[in-house]
Order: structure tokens, then C-alpha cells, then sequence
């Protein structure tokens, strides 16, 4: 009797598992606020880039207000190509800003997150390689005055 009561117990320990609840993580990126999130940033881009020969401290204010929203849109683990595309308009701004007040070294580490940005998305379309490229001509400028 004790011999069949161990026998079962292993027996049934050797069974299959029990199927694990699957639990689907929402895709964050669908949700409203994310595609708002974006459109808020790229008209922030855009007022700031307009500000920005006229009114340099106030598009540099834009700049920094928009900063926790490019976190935000970071945060997701796949982030639309919308989404890229304002985020990488911000840090150009901020790098050539950056770049204008003579700080390359810094300039330089924004530029260099567009370079790996656009060389990484897929699927590669004009518009990103166009972007990769404007990244490299950037770097290549920075990099031509670190030393000054």
C-alpha cells in the first residue's frame, strides 16, 4: 500500500504542467494618448524651429517642456514611426541649437541618437534615409569643431 501511495505521487509529479494564464500586454502605442502624445510633440518641434532665429529662449523653453513627453513616447517597446520621426525632430533642434551655442560635445551625443535611430528602423524609406544622412552631416560638423 505505501509502496502504490509513492509510485502514484510520482507518477503524478511527472504529469504535464498546468497551461500558464497568458496574459497580453496591451500594444501602448495604439492607445490614444500616444498617437496625441506625438502630434503634441511635433508642433512643439515645429513652434520652437519657427521661434528659433527670433526668439531663442522661448524655443529653447519649448524644447525643454518636451523633453518628458519624448520619454514618454520612448517608453513604449515599439514605437511608431510617427512617433520616431517627432521624437528625432526635437533632438535635431536641440543639437543644433546646442551646436549654434558652441557645446559639440553634447550636440554631437543628439545627433548620434538620430544616427542610430534611423540607422536601425525598419522599414528604411526615403524620408529615413534622408534623416540618417542629415544625422551624419551633423556629427561630421561637431566634429570638425571639438577641439576648438
Amino acid at each position: 500500500m505505501r509502496l502504490l501511495t509513492i509510485l502514484a505521487a510520482l507518477l503524478t509529479a511527472c504529469g504535464p504542467a498546468p497551461p500558464r494564464a497568458t496574459h497580453v500586454k496591451p500594444d501602448l502605442a495604439k492607445e490614444a494618448w500616444y498617437s496625441e502624445t506625438a502630434s503634441q510633440l511635433t508642433a512643439m518641434s515645429k513652434e520652437a524651429q519657427n521661434l528659433l532665429h527670433d526668439k531663442p529662449d522661448r524655443a529653447a523653453a519649448i524644447v525643454t517642456q518636451g523633453q518628458p513627453l519624448i520619454q514618454r513616447l520612448l517608453s513604449v517597446p515599439r514605437p511608431t514611426l510617427a512617433a520616431m520621426e517627432a521624437v528625432s525632430d526635437m533632438d535635431q533642434l536641440y543639437g543644433q541649437m546646442l551646436l549654434g551655442n558652441r557645446h559639440y560635445v553634447w550636440a554631437r551625443v543628439l545627433f548620434q541618437k538620430n544616427l542610430t535611430r534611423w540607422t536601425l528602423w525598419i522599414p528604411r524609406t526615403p524620408d529615413t534615409l534622408r534623416r540618417l544622412e542629415s544625422a551624419r552631416r551633423a556629427i561630421a560638423e561637431c566634429e570638425r569643431h571639438i577641439g576648438e
